[in-house]
Formats: C-alpha cells, structure tokens, sequence
C-alpha cells in the first residue's frame, strides 16, 4: 500500500514545477519522437516513430526511425517495401516483427480510409490497429500542435511520487490529470516528464539528491549520494 498521500496541488505550484522542468530539460536529450515532429512536424512521422518507441530505448528507436524514412517516409513508399524489408530496416526495436506488420497494415488504412492523411482525431486515430491512447495523443500533440495529454510509464510514476495523484495505471492518469492539469501545460507534460525520468526519476535508484523538484515531492523512499 503506498504510503504517499494523495494533494491536487494549486495552478501556482504546477506553474513552479513546470518552470523548473523546462529548465531542467535543457540539460537532457530530447525524447526521440518530440525530436522528429521537430524537423517538419510531418504527423505521419511522429506516428510512425512513436509506434516503433513502444518498449524500446529511444537510442535505439532513433537509429530505426531514420533507417526507416530514409528509404520509405511516405505510406505508398512503405506499402511498396516487403514485411522483411521493414523488419530488418527497424531491427532491434522491441516487437520488432509485429511493429512491422502494423506499420503496412496502418499504411493501407491511411491511404484507403483517410485519403493518406494521419487523422486529427483521438477517436479516429485509436481505430487504428496497434495504436493507443500514448501514440495517439502524441500525433495530436506533436504532429498536430493540438491538446493531447501523453501519458507513459514516466508521466504515470512521476506525478504519483509527487503526491499528485493516487493512480494504479497510465490510463487512470490521463483521465485524472485531464480533469485539472491546464491544457497549456499538456503538449510539455509528456516531454519534460519523459526527460527526466530517464536522467533523474527513473523506476530504479531514483537520483532524488540531483532531483529541484525535492520540495514538492512526497516519495518516501528519496535516496540519497553514496559517499
């Protein structure tokens, strides 16, 4: 049972962490996907990355991503390339065989159902096969520039040791940060909470004595330097 009390913290003290966390992001890589919508906001790419970033690291994702859109970064180029041929072209992301038949499979779809548009819509884009509500909020996010609130493994953990939250997954937290968490704050949510679980909050040996956020963190188990 978690020891961790559950506060809705103010609009001041989101506002407070926010800022600190943009200027803590400055200091990490960008998460692959956000550096892809980056380079043109093409919201079939961000699809497309995001889908291949699910259970991978995203070392290894960028590597498969770009090895990818060299060759193919359109549906038609894609559906022109065999199952095998994207395998080994997104190889070693994780899934790497079923991610390659979801990626033609959502190609067809995209040019047979949507005119070879990405939709814009939550609903729309979670009809899709293998894409859920993480891929498809970041298309909206990151390939549209609209509000989608991207909530994974970091954006869940994170927000619960801070005592924001009292949640048992990442779909529980959605639905829970959509009813107070501003809108502005949606889109860098996601980019800055995904940064600093991998540098500073991760899952394991949280670097709590590197962490600014330590006053408004309620995590009971902190650790602290070795010496």
């Amino acid at each position: 049972m978690s020891l961790i009390k559950r506060k809705i913290p103010s609009n001041k003290e989101i506002n407070q962490v926010m800022k600190i966390l943009s200027k803590e992001y400055n200091n990490f890589t960008k998460p692959i996907v956000t550096e892809i919508s980056e380079m043109g906001g093409n919201p079939f790419k961000v699809l497309i990355s995001t889908i291949l970033s699910l259970r991978t690291k995203d070392e290894t994702t960028a590597k498969a991503s770009y090895r990818l859109f060299k060759v193919a970064d359109t549906s038609q180029k894609i559906l022109k390339l065999s199952i095998s041929q994207i395998e080994k072209l997104i190889y070693p992301v994780g899934f790497y065989k079923t991610k390659a038949l979801r990626i033609k499979e959502i190609c067809q779809v995209l040019i047979e159902k949507y005119s070879n548009i990405v939709p814009d819509d939550l609903d729309e884009l979670l009809k899709l096969k293998g894409v859920g509500r993480k891929t498809a909020n970041l298309v909206l996010s990151l390939g549209y520039g609209k509000p989608g609130l991207c909530i994974d493994t970091h954006c869940h953990r994170i927000p619960n040791r801070w005592g924001w939250i009292k949640t048992k997954d990442p779909f529980e937290t959605e639905m829970e940060l959509r009813g107070w968490l501003p809108q502005k704050h949606w889109k860098e949510f996601n980019d800055y909470l995904v940064a600093y679980g991998q540098n500073i909050c991760r899952p394991v040996s949280p670097k709590c004595y590197l962490c600014k956020l330590d006053k408004y963190c309620k995590f009971p188990k902190k650790t602290k330097l070795k010496k």
